[in-house]
């Protein structure tokens, strides 16, 4: 079937439900790390304290994804799983921030990162479902700006409630700071409020032939089915994917040295403290929220610049420029001493973020089957889990061994890993730019 092209509006809904996503996202990125600190973790431990988040993608997305191509019904294909994971996620946004004790908060990662993910997914499926080859990279670029405001907004909000409502961040040893429990609050109802836009302004296309999809689900149903579908695909993973993933694992590698160890890097490196329960560490802490909303603002506003750009070269050559700039904004962090001088690292950083968010997925879509988008849009999701638990896993070893324990070190290997996966962007197959050719 022929993909009628849509409105600017109609991507608009269809996306939507990503600035709530990213809600839930930026408030766990800029602020787990603190909450597993404040609640007593080493510098060393941290890593594999996230092994959460990553492992519950590797394993969430590939089966809902395998899911939602065999579901239809009133809420259509994907939209059933972008609500169920909504409400999961806004009841873990409430839940987390209150842990009293370290365990506890690990534990609501996994609840967390396993519900974002469950909303996650099919939002990718869906703009392959809806949209001509020659819209998708506006899609996914529009995808991209609601990650970047929602990301402004949630990661900026502890910072927020601080200094311009007075809320305190600074609390006794063992104790979460209201400003960053009010922002969780603030996130749980902005995920299920945008999510349910998207659910309730979107409308999907039924199956070409209901019958023949009705009889097909029923000649392939059980788990084992299901398993053996999801490894057959994996096996036969068009070259463009491949190629693919080998870029994925160092630009996502580099992603998580960011995430993790950017408070821990800014508050030791720039304001020389390590002590979280200071006033001094939490002023840190906060400008590190303000930090991810900066990269994530200048994302939303390169989202509608890199399809342009992309028209006039080509996409994997936008990718590649994008990927060594953060690459090397991000190693810039050693030698900037000034915290507002950060916010320019973060344009770069912003660049390359940007870029993530569209590119590969722009790439991927075209080399796919339609009746499989779901199922490989979660095996697609393998490559950006597989190096943030390789993160997890040695960053740890790493820092204690070769690094000197010092989060600094971790944001320039992150650069570095950041600016190859740029360069090796280039050696990836564009199907649909070569068919065009």
């Amino acid at each position: 079937m022929e993909k009628s092209r849509l409105n600017f509006w109609q991507i608009w809904n269809m996306s939507f439900g990503f600035l709530g996503i990213q809600f839930g996202f930026a408030l766990q990125n800029a602020n787990v790390s603190r909450i597993f600190e404040t609640l007593g973790a080493s510098i060393d431990s941290i890593p594999i304290l996230w092994i959460a988040a990553p492992t519950t993608g590797l394993i969430v997305q590939p089966i809902i994804g395998y899911m939602s191509d065999r579901t239809w019904g009133r809420l259509g294909r994907r939209r059933p799983y972008f609500l169920t994971g909504a409400i999961l996620a806004t009841a873990a946004l409430f839940v987390m921030p209150n842990s009293p004790v370290l365990w506890f908060a690990a534990l609501m990662l996994w609840v967390l990162d396993a519900s974002i993910n469950i909303s996650m997914e099919p939002f990718r499926a869906l703009v392959a479902d809806l949209l001509p080859s020659e819209q998708r990279t506006t899609g996914f670029a529009v995808q991209s700006f609601f990650i970047g405001i929602g990301a402004i907004v949630a990661s900026a909000l502890p910072y927020i409630f601080t200094n311009w409502f007075g809320i305190s961040n600074s609390v006794p040893a063992g104790e979460i700071p209201p400003s960053v429990i009010y922002s969780f609050y603030v996130g749980g109802i902005a995920f299920l409020g945008a999510v349910g836009w998207t659910v309730f302004r979107t409308k999907e296309y039924p199956p070409q032939d209901i019958t023949a999809f009705e009889q097909e689900k029923r000649d392939t149903r059980g788990f084992f089915t299901g398993v053996k579908e999801i490894v057959l695909s994996l096996r036969q993973m068009p070259k463009t994917m491949v190629q693919l993933a080998v870029v994925q694992f160092f630009s996502w590698f580099a992603l998580f040295c960011m995430w993790i160890y950017t408070t821990s890097a800014v508050t030791s490196h720039i304001y020389k403290t390590s002590d979280p329960t200071s006033a001094l560490y939490n002023e840190g802490a906060d400008w590190v929220g303000v930090l991810f909303a900066a990269y994530n603002g200048f994302a939303a506003l390169a989202a509608f610049l890199l399809p342009v750009i992309a028209k006039r070269t080509s996409r994997k050559f936008v990718h590649m420029i994008s990927l060594v700039i953060g690459g090397l904004s991000l190693a810039s962090f050693y030698v900037i001493s000034d915290p507002a001088l950060l916010l320019v690292s973060m344009v770069g950083v912003g660049l390359a973020w940007a870029s993530i968010l569209s590119m590969p997925y722009a790439i991927l879509a075209g080399a796919l089957p339609s009746n499989k988008m779901g199922v490989y849009m979660g095996i697609f999701n393998f490559f950006i889990v597989i190096p943030q638990i390789c993160a997890a896993g040695i960053l740890g070893y790493v820092m204690h061994t070769i690094l000197n324990n010092h989060a600094i070190n971790a944001l320039l290997l992150g650069g570095f890993s950041m600016a190859l996966s740029g360069v090796l962007a280039m050696f990836v197959n564009d199907v649909d730019e070569t068919t065009k050719g």
